[in-house]
Order: structure tokens, then sequence, then C-alpha cells
């Protein structure tokens, strides 16, 4: 039988690399040791290999080892490693260490420019740095087809963003990610929605944005059935449940769901408002708020209830508003078990229960509940009123007031009392006005009258001690109200911003105009139960109707005489004076 010859070294290399399982199996290290012993015995004949790059920095020792054998003309690499090396140095058999000794020491490491002997050596050396930098990163095993592929992979675990954005200097792992931030900067929006031409910067964001107009809600919550749109809606909806908070804040020690939560509410500490309105100058917190805001400006109100078509200027408001026809009402008071249409509104409201109120003025020192209350009132130290009426001109602190001053123009009443059909122009009003209907639990201490509310009591018992705290500094008359004093001072500077389309007739306050409509309409439509006597106004009826009952609220803390009406008081208290 004819002996075969054995295997050049070449061919044994060929065999090795072909052998997929043994590459699978055998660790890097292992792969490396076996190349070593392959180099050596080829006495500096360089091969090309193409082994399978694993998670672990074989990728950065497989550069280093081909650059060493493109910079070398002669190899001096062992199979074993330095360890193993000691446990064999009183073995018979000599090793190749032994045989042909170094005389450089060609691998350096990067970190502390130690020298080795063997490429092995370096790669144990060098571990013990990849320790030290990135404890945390653990051997996922995972496996690449391709270098790209295997660079993002680390970047994950090292936590390295090397793509820079030049305009902002935001960093990113992935240069997509950093092409796509970029369109930011340039207003780039490529993907935009058929339904309202609403453009976007990713079709990733097209896909979601399309799910408002089909109403596609996919994620359900298994714990209390409320579906989500989008995914990363779901997942934070959970943490409602779980009550987790993972984002605290450093100043305050306030908790947040999200860690952009958190980054918008530490703008509050800082005073940060970075996006601004080039129509008007003001700035917001947040980008959105900047978006929403220049809708008051164009008028555009994109989003519209299919229920009542009125509409709004963003989704959240919309999904809001048909609360009002479903009456849902998600946000429960464990304390008191009042429930709200909105989350913002239960967190106020645990305010009133906690005596909490965060925000305060720097001015007065008075403190808020929220922060849009703050905003608002320290326009009253500027005096600004942004927001003007284009039909007379009348300046507001806030835009839900002038939405609501519009209607005086427009007699729209759209909240409506459906127990007796009476209308108002504010949700407030009708909120007050249905507890007409109900209980009333302030009660005059003075005269026995009941009121609705806390205020409408204190401005009460002001007419029985005469207070008037608010006064014209134009001729010394008091009022009891801040509106009447308001009101008052239109007759100084001749202002009536209320005109009758009628007549032509113009008054000073809103009330007024609506007395006056009616006289063109010969509408009455307070009718006294006792006599049938009708009214225009509903005070001409609630002082027609004492003359029934005998009431008398008013009296005088001189003589102790009583009054219907509280100008027969004013006329009866000049007697004395």
């Amino acid at each position: 039988m004819p002996h075969s010859q054995p295997a050049t070294v070449e061919e044994r290399f060929s065999r090795y690399l072909e052998s997929g399982c043994e590459t699978k199996k055998s660790s890097p290290e292992n792969n490396i040791y076996k190349m070593e012993s392959l180099q050596w015995e080829t006495l500096g004949k360089p091969l090309g290999h193409n082994l399978e790059y694993k998670c672990l920095g074989d990728m950065a020792y497989k550069d280093q080892f081909e650059s060493q054998q493109r910079n070398q003309g002669t190899f001096s690499i062992h199979v074993k490693t330095c360890e193993e090396k000691a446990t064999q140095s009183h073995s018979t058999t000599p090793t190749l260490h032994q045989i042909i000794p170094t005389k450089e020491k060609l691998y350096k490491c990067k970190g502390c420019r130690q020298a080795f002997h063997y490429l092995s050596c370096l790669i144990q050396h060098e571990k013990t740095h990849n320790k030290e930098k990135h404890p945390e990163v653990k051997k996922c095993r995972k496996t690449f087809s391709k270098k790209p592929s295997y660079g993002q992979h680390q970047r994950i675990q090292t936590g390295e963003k090397p793509y820079e954005c030049m305009e902002c200097g935001k960093s990113f792992g992935r240069s997509s990610d950093l092409i796509q931030h970029q369109k930011i900067h340039t207003n780039e929006k490529p993907y935009q929605c058929k339904a309202c031409g609403k453009a976007f910067i990713r079709g990733s964001q097209l896909t979601e944005h399309q799910r408002v107009h089909t109403g596609e809600k996919p994620y359900e919550c298994k714990k209390c059935g409320k579906a989500f749109s989008y995914s990363s809606q779901y997942t934070l909806h959970q943490r409602i449940h779980s009550g987790e908070k993972p984002y605290e804040c450093k100043e305050c020690g306030k908790a947040f769901i999200l860690s952009s939560q958190l980054t918008y509410h530490q703008r509050i500490h800082s005073g940060e408002k970075p996006y601004e309105c080039k129509e008007c100058g003001k700035s917001f917190i947040l980008g959105s708020h900047l978006t929403y805001h220049q809708r008051v400006h164009t008028g555009e109100k994109p989003y519209r209830c299919k229920e009542c078509e009125k509409a709004f200027l963003c989704a959240s408001q919309l999904n809001e508003h048909q609360r009002v026809h479903t009456g849902e009402k998600p946000y429960e008071c464990k304390e008191c078990g009042k429930a709200f249409i909105r989350g913002s509104q239960l967190t106020y409201h645990l305010r009133v229960h906690t005596g909490e109120r965060p925000y305060k003025c720097k001015e007065c020192g008075k403190a808020f509940i929220c922060n849009s209350n703050l905003t608002q009132h320290q326009r009253i130290h500027t005096n600004e009123k942004p927001y003007k009426c284009k039909e007379c001109e009348k300046g507001f602190n806030c835009c839900k007031q002038l939405s609501e001053h519009q209607r005086v123009h427009t007699g729209e009443k759209p909240f409506e009392c459906k127990e007796c059909g009476k209308a108002f122009i504010r949700d407030a009003y009708l909120i007050q006005h249905q507890k007409i209907h109900g209980e009333k639990h302030y009660e005059c201490k003075v005269c026995g009258k009941t009121f609705i509310r806390a205020t409408q009591l204190t401005y009460h018992e002001r007419i029985h001690t005469g207070e008037k705290p608010y006064k014209c500094k134009e001729c010394d008359k008091a009022f009891i109200y801040g509106s009447q004093l308001s009101e008052h001072q239109r007759s100084h500077r001749g202002e009536k911003p209320y005109e009758c389309k009628q007549c032509g007739k113009a008054f000073i306050r809103g009330s007024h105009l609506t007395e006056h409509q009616k006289t063109h309409t010969e509408e009455k439509p307070y009718e006294c139960r006792e006599c049938g006597k009708a009214f225009s106004r509903g005070s001409e009826l609630t002082l027609h109707q004492r003359i029934h009952t005998g009431e008398k609220p008013y009296t005088c803390v001189k003589c102790g005489k009583d009054f219907r009406r509280h100008s027969q008081l004013t006329q009866h208290l000049r007697l004395h004076n």
C-alpha cells in the first residue's frame, strides 16, 4: 500500500478553514493560536483567511494580525499562551518558543504601549483594558456577516456615538440616524399624508399618523382594555398600572414616566424656552407647543369632531373633546372619587387635597397649582394682552379668553343646560348654572340667603358690610366687584365695545347688549309662575318674585330697615350720611 504524501501547510490551513463546525466550536482565541502555529510553519508566508467575526473584539485582533502580516517580512508567533509556556517549561520536548527565540517584541498594546512577543499574549493583555473600560459589556456571542453591522452592534454595548450633527452637536451611533436627524434642520419632510397634508421626516411616522384618520388602535392593554395606535403609547401606558416613574428631577424630586418629560420639566427650573414664534416673539418649552401656537396666528384647526363639527388645533384636544360626547372620564381621584377627562386635570385636582402650589410668582409671591395659571397671572404685572379681538380690538391674557369673547360678536352659545335649555358662552358658566338645579351650600349668616359658590357669598356679604375694595383712580368711585370697576372705567374713556347690529346702539357691557337685543325681538323668556308676568331679564324676574315672597334681603346697618333692592338700600344710606 503506497504511503500518502504528507499534506503541506497550505493544504492543512485550507482544510482547517473549510471545517465550519470546527470554527464554531473553537473559541476566538484558539482560532488565533492555530493560525499562529500554521504561520510559523510557513516561515513568514502570509495566508488569507475568512473566519466568522464574533462580538468580543475579534475584528480588532483580526485587523491587527493582518496589519502585522503586511508590515513584517518574518513572523515570530507561538501557538501557546504565556501561561501555557510556563507549564511546559520542564517538558523534555522543546517548544517552538525554545527552538527559535524572538529578538523583537512586535505586538504593542495601544492602551499602555506594553510590547509582547506573541499576538496571543497581546490578546489576553488587551482584555484587562476592556474590562476596565466597559465592565457592563456582556458576551452576547451574536454573529454578523458584515463588518459595518458588527461595528454598529459594538457601539450599542460601549455607548459610543461617533456621528455628530454639525448644527446642534447631537451625536448618534449610526450614520442613518444622523441623516434622519439632519432633516429636522433642513425641514425636509418627504412623507406626506394624503388625508390632511401633514408631512413627516420618516415613513414610519407617516404610517403611525395615518392611524389617526383610520382610527386603528392595534395595541390593547390587557389590564383595562384601553387601545393605542402606537406601541410606544402602550408601553408608557403600562407604567400607569405599575406606577413606575424612572426619571426623577434632582431639583424638586418630581418623577416622570418619560425621559423627555423630565427634560421638558427641567426647563421650568432653568427658564429655558428654546422655541420662539417669529410672529409675536413668544417662546415655548416644547416644539409642539410652538406648532400649536402658530395655528393661533394662521387660524388653522385641522382636527374636526364628527359629532358637532367643532375644530381643534391638535389631535389631543379633539380626543379630550370627544369624551364630552361619550361622557368618558378615565382619570379618577382616589381621595374624593371625582373623575376627570384629562390626566392633567386630575394632577391639578390632587393639589387641592395636598395644598401643593409649586408655581410661585416672583413679583408678588402668589402661588398657583399649574404653570399656565402662573403665566397668565404674570401678565397682570406686565399688563401684556397678546390676544386681540379683530372685531373690537380688545386684548386678552390668554387664547381661551379671546375665543370666548368672540362668541359675544357671533352670538354663539354652544353650552346648553339639559334641564332648562339655557345656553352659555362658556362651559364654566354652564357648570355653575347647573348647580342652580342642585344644592346651594353657602349660606349668608346675616340674611340666610344661600349661594352655589363661596365667591358669590363673599361678594354678597359686602352688601351687608358696605365693603367696596375696588376704587376708580379717576373719580374715587368704589365697587364690590373688579369687573364692575373695569366696566366703569370705560365710561371715562368713552369706550362702548358692544354694538347692536340692528340699530347701532353701543353699550359698555356685553350683558347690556344682550338685554337690549330683546327689545327688537320683544322676547321675554323669564315668566313669573305666580302671576304669569314675563320679563326680558332674569334679574328683573328675581326682583319681581320678592313681591310675592316678601323677601327683603338688604338691611340698613344704621337703623335695621330692610329693602327689596340694593339700589333702595343705597338711596336710604344717603339719608344717614
